[in-house]
Parts: structure tokens; sequence; C-alpha cells
């Protein structure tokens, strides 16, 4: 069931916290983090930038981790995405799948460094899409 964008606070507050997750995923990593861990701020990062224009272009969505289906709302209201943002699609399985001990394949940090560049040029790119009035 799509939610209504006006019950979902603004799109200033959604990069906000779209850039407090980037800001997590670059901090150090210690050794008890995991790359996976900090995949998951960037992938949320992204999340949270594309429903920010989502909600600014006043666009119903589905509470998704799922990022192909956000860039599909926005392109299906006008929004020419550029290739470097529909790359972020990559970053979907850092949602859920990379986060739990199981059959996904370890992390490694020439992934993660690639995760942070896609969510800085996404975070980016929304934020520079959005009516900051």
């Amino acid at each position: 069931m799509p939610h209504n964008p006006d019950d979902m606070g603004s799109a200033r507050e959604w990069i906000r916290r779209a850039r407090s997750n980037l800001v997590r995923a670059k901090q150090p990593k210690s050794e008890e983090v995991f790359w996976e861990d900090l995949c998951f701020d960037a992938q949320q990062a992204v999340e949270k930038a594309l429903k920010a224009l989502i909600i600014d272009r006043r666009i119903p969505f589905r509470l998704v981790h799922d990022i192909a289906e956000l860039l599909t709302l926005l392109e299906r209201d006008g929004v020419r995405v550029p290739g470097e943002v529909r790359a972020a699609v990559d970053l979907t399985p850092y949602a859920v799948e990379s986060r739990y001990p199981g059959p996904a394949e370890p992390v490694t940090e020439e992934e993660f460094r690639q995760a942070v560049a896609t969510a800085e040029t996404v975070v980016a790119w929304a934020a520079s899409q959005i009516r900051m009035t």
C-alpha cells in the first residue's frame, strides 16, 4: 500500500537522514565492524535520498528497500535519472541479505568503497533536485 507523501515528513528531513547514514558509512572502521554493516549505511543513504526526492515530488510510495523500484517511481514521474545514479541498484542487497550471517559472500573493502562513492553521488544528485523551500 503506497504511503501518502504528506504523512512522511519533509524532503529536507529525509535528506538530512540520508547524509547522516553517509557520514556513518564513512567513519573509520574498527576491527569489530563488518564492511557489510557500513555498506548498509551507504544503501540507506541512497534509499533515503531517493525517498526525499519522491516526497518532494509528492509521489505516493511503499516503504521498501528496493532502489530499482524507487528509481522507477521517479522516472515514471518524468525525472531523468543519470546512469551513475541508476548504478545504485547494486546497493539493494546491502539492505537485507548481506547484513546477516549466511549464504551472502563477505563484502570486500573495494566493494565498500564503491558503495560509498555511489551513495555520495546519489545523495548529492537527489539534494540538487529537491526544492528546499
